[in-house]
C-alpha cells in the first residue's frame, strides 16, 4: 500500500528532528503518537546528503517498534553513521540535508536471486556472521544489471567473494522500498 502524502510529510519531519536532535546532542523526538502506517512494525532507512554527498545512510529489516519510532531511532543513527567518524553531520549542515525515507517491504527469501528485478528489487545478502544490503535504487543508480548488483553487495556491502550470493549456505531476501523525501 503507498505511503499518503500526509505520512510522508510526518516520517521526513520526524526523521529531521530526530537528525537535529542528534547532532545538537538533544533528547529524541517520541515518535509515539501517531497511528495508521507510523504505527505499523515496518523496516526503514534514513539516507542523509548535502550537494549530492553521501552524509549518511542507517536502515534496518528487522524493526523491534512501531514505524515512526524506527525512523527516529534510524535518523539518529544516521546522523552518526560510523563511515563519518571523521567528518560527521554538523549543527551548520542541517539547514542543506536533504532527508530521504525508506519503507521497505517484509523480507522474502528467493533461490533465484538472479531474477530480481533492478530498480524494483533491493537485496539483503547473509551468510553466517556476514551480511549487506542494498536499497532498489542503487542498481539503477550505478547502471548494474542483477548479478552485478549482487556480486556488488556481497563484496563491498557484505565483506563476502563477490560469487558468494551463488554459495550454499548465502541467503538472499528480496524487498520493495517506498522512497520519497521532504
Amino acid at each position: 500500500m503507498p505511503v499518503s502524502a500526509e505520512d510522508r510529510a510526518k516520517l521526513v519531519s520526524l526523521a529531521r528532528s530526530a537528525v537535529g536532535a542528534a547532532v545538537k546532542g538533544l533528547p529524541l523526538p517520541k515518535g509515539e503518537d501517531a497511528g495508521g502506517l507510523l504505527a505499523e512494525t515496518r523496516g526503514c532507512f534514513v539516507t542523509l546528503t548535502n550537494r549530492g554527498q553521501l552524509r549518511g545512510c542507517i536502515g534496518t529489516f528487522r524493526p523491534d517498534r512501531p514505524l515512526g519510532q524506527m525512523v527516529v531511532q534510524m535518523g539518529a543513527a544516521a546522523a552518526r553513521d560510523s563511515r563519518f567518524v571523521t567528518n560527521p553531520v554538523t549543527a551548520g549542515e542541517l539547514d542543506q540535508l536533504q532527508i530521504e525515507v525508506s519503507v521497505l517491504s517484509p523480507l522474502s527469501e528467493t533461490t533465484e536471486p538472479e531474477k530480481l528485478q533492478v530498480g524494483k528489487h533491493g537485496i539483503y545478502v547473509v551468510r553466517g556472521q556476514w551480511a549487506g544490503c542494498f536499497l532498489p535504487e542503487v542498481a539503477v543508480d550505478m547502471g548494474w544489471n542483477a548479478e552485478q548488483f549482487l556480486s556488488q553487495c556481497c563484496s563491498h556491502k557484505a565483506g563476502l567473494p563477490p560469487n558468494a550470493w551463488r554459495m550454499p549456505g548465502t541467503t538472499v531476501y528480496l524487498f520493495t522500498s517506498e522512497k520519497f523525501d521532504h
